[in-house]
């Protein structure tokens, strides 16, 4: 009910804004050294205020804001937004005095600095210092972004996207992404909401927020930009360089049922239809459209985006044929231009009869001529006549035109108005029907008792101190403690290793013990399917003379059984990121590990279903399932196996830097899942007696 705003002559504008966005409370200006801005008298200073305010704007130079801000937190005020720029973004000076802003804030929220600020348009409150194109609305989508500009864009689209809030994070000096998200989680008024994200802070509150979102039925869109630097690979794993950044955040979306989208139109596209139909309650789309290359388009990229086509049923197959004749293909898509267009009565029949087919959704496609341009009666009559049909079946429905351009605002609000959702560029539109088929089906799964509701993250951590790595003997004896299985094996010095071999039954593996690269074949650290006494003296000579740090007298070397049979073979492994902790990571291994960009992310902890649905989703799946007639392989082991590889990781959570199993051996079904190799990055831990643990 009270803002102030305080600053020089540039708020007229932003004072001005505000009330066009229909703000009908008390306004305060804060100017020593003015009478009067934009028609309001000034205070002297906040302390002059006839009370405190429920918000602030504060427009003026960084040092000036920090002693504002302190005031304001002095009188109670609600929050405030700090526009003034060269604070973290500014080098060491600039985060000394950001320090300084957030100690004088106290409790006080503070939305920035080095933001646009807060456009509300549910209650009309305009803390924004440009002209933008919010309107009032009683409901909506709202938009938190990290990119002022991308802040103010956003309310100027012409998409007719109803915006309840806009809000510019800045530095996230006090709020972060994730508080934005917890507290438009509660408003009732909120429909969905759209992130445009260049980095989180706090990963595990982020996640927490959105699992609340989700509770409260408020799907997340997110537009993640700015791809990471990629470190240099690792000389003794593959797992840090297949969990990358990226591939941490799309495994958080997925996690957390975010919809990632490719572009920011897609997102206000995606934000659109879920705020106006919601999610679809299937993946299978019926297509009308004017033109067969309307239709090609359509079905290409629904194809690529997970969509389905489903075949009309015979019932609407004839009578279809009955409406348009023998010279139409009758068909899902369906052109139904020269019979039809512009005849409202046969317009009404086959849209009707399209949306009582087995699809989930209906979409037209239709692209409007300029305004002012003859006969446009004949587009209206293809609108009114969905609108109707819309109507008779209660089938989800929408409108799209194949450019952006060419769906006119006075459409685009008629459909909404009757709940069909008009949706702008036919890939931003297909898009947004596979994101919303994607959330569908979680919430089915999880209606239906499949989804099992995932705990939260496991907080990053300090970074252990002084890990070392353990070799490929130590991580399978500590990894078989939790489950997994190890082929038998012994290590044995080279004059010992003919009988340890003749012991253990032939043929055999001989490899170094000591942390050797990953690829230990190629590098001659490792010789397979030894089956003799003298094939093993060999080896092991040959081991010792390739890999410098184990020749000479007295080094010892692995001697394992040679597991035969595999079906496939995968990547297993743990990274650990300052910034979300655990990843677990999924893929295809052994050489294909190089050759093929085949993994999956989950973050910790996960759970067999969420382990499941990724190694379904890999190639190598086909493999473990028997496709083509090949063997069937122990998916049940090798799920368990995963499962036991993310327990040893949260067991060690304070100490795990990093875990890399390459190959585990997929062998047949019943027979299970074998580790092959192995390799871990761990620091010492803490007995409990204050002795070392490793």
């Amino acid at each position: 009910d009270r803002v102030a705003f305080i600053g020089g002559q540039d708020l007229a504008e932003t004072i001005r804004q505000c009330k066009a966005t229909g703000f009908g409370g008390e306004i305060w200006v804060v100017n020593p050294r003015h009478k009067e801005i934009a028609g309001h008298r000034c205070h002297s200073s906040v302390e002059d205020l006839p009370t405190a305010p429920d918000a602030a704007f504060i427009a003026v130079r960084r040092e000036l804001s920090i002693g504002i801000v302190r005031a304001l937190a002095a009188r109670g005020a609600g929050g405030c937004v700090c526009y003034a720029a060269g604070f973290g973004e500014a080098g060491r000076e600039g985060a000394a005095l950001e320090r300084e802003l957030m100690d004088a804030a106290g409790e006080m929220a503070v939305v920035g600095p080095n933001c646009y600020g807060v456009l509300n348009c549910l209650d009309g409150v305009s803390l924004f210092p440009a002209p933008h194109g919010g309107r009032r609305v009683d409901h909506g989508v709202a938009i938190v972004s990290q990119s002022g500009n991308v802040s103010l864009n956003v309310t100027m689209n012409e998409r007719s996207l109803p915006l309840a809030f806009v809000i510019s994070a800045g530095n996230q000096a006090l709020l972060e992404l994730a508080d934005y998200v917890k507290a438009l989680a509660e408003d009732g008024r909120v429909t969905a909401i759209g992130l445009y994200i260049e980095g989180l802070k706090d990963v595990a509150a982020f996640d927490r927020a959105v699992a609340r979102a989700t509770e409260k039925g408020k799907p997340v869109v997110a537009l993640k930009v700015g791809s990471s630097r990629v470190g240099a690979r690792m000389a003794l794993s593959h797992t840090g360089s297949l969990a990358g950044s990226e591939a941490l955040y799309e495994a958080l979306f997925d996690r957390l049922g975010v919809i990632h989208a490719a572009s920011l139109t897609a997102m206000l596209e995606t934000l659109k239809f879920l705020a106006i139909s919601g999610p679809l309650p299937g993946n299978r789309l019926s297509l009308l459209t004017a033109s067969g290359g309307d239709a090609a388009m359509a079905a290409d990229l629904a194809a690529s985006v997970g969509l389905e086509i489903p075949p009309l049923s015979k019932r609407q197959f004839a009578d279809l044929r009955a409406q348009v004749g023998p010279t139409v293909e009758v068909a899902n898509p369906l052109d139904y231009n020269v019979p039809l267009w512009g005849e409202a009565e046969g317009l009404d029949r086959c849209f009707e009869t399209m949306m009582e087919g087995p699809a989930d959704a209906t979409l037209l496609i239709l692209d409007y001529p300029r305004p002012g341009s003859l006969g446009v009666e004949a587009w209206d009559a293809a609108t009114d006549a969905f609108i109707r049909a819309k109507s008779r079946t209660g089938k989800l429905a929408a409108v799209a035109s194949t450019m952006s351009e060419s769906l006119p605002e006075s459409v685009r609000e008629c459909l909404i108005a009757h709940g069909v959702t008009p949706l702008q560029g036919l890939e931003d539109a297909i898009r947004a029907l596979g994101a919303a088929a994607w959330l569908g089906s979680r919430h089915e799964a999880e209606g239906m008792g499949r989804a099992v509701r995932m705990e939260p993250l496991l907080a990053p951590g300090p970074a252990p101190k002084a890990p070392r790595v353990h070799d490929e003997w130590e991580a399978k004896r500590r990894l078989a403690e939790f489950g997994l299985k190890v082929p038998e094996g012994r290590v044995a010095l080279a004059a010992d290793a003919p009988a340890v071999a003749k012991a253990i039954g032939f043929p055999v593996v001989a490899k170094a013990t000591s942390p050797a690269p990953a690829r230990k074949l190629a590098t001659g650290a490792m010789a397979l399917d030894l089956r003799s006494a003298d094939e093993v003296a060999a080896a092991v000579e040959s081991i010792g003379s390739a890999v410098a740090n184990i020749s000479g007298a007295g080094r010892k070397f692995l001697i394992e059984r040679m597991v035969r049979g595999a079906v496939a073979e995968l990547i297993v492994g743990v990274k650990r990121d300052e910034q979300f902790g655990l990843a677990l990571v999924i893929g295809s291994g052994g050489e294909l590990v190089n050759l093929v960009a085949d993994t999956r992310i989950l973050l910790l902890p996960t759970n067999r279903r969420e382990i499941s649905v990724a190694l379904g989703l890999l190639k190598a799946a086909q493999l473990i399932t028997g496709a083509c007639g090949r063997p069937v392989g122990d998916m049940d082991a090798t799920i368990d196996a995963v499962l036991a590889v993310a327990a040893f990781a949260e067991h060690h959570r304070g100490s795990l830097v990093e875990l890399d199993i390459n190959p585990l051996l997929v062998l047949r079904s019943g027979e299970g899942a074998v580790v092959a190799d192995a390799l871990i990055v761990m620091a010492a831990e803490d007995g409990g007696d204050g002795t070392a643990v490793l």
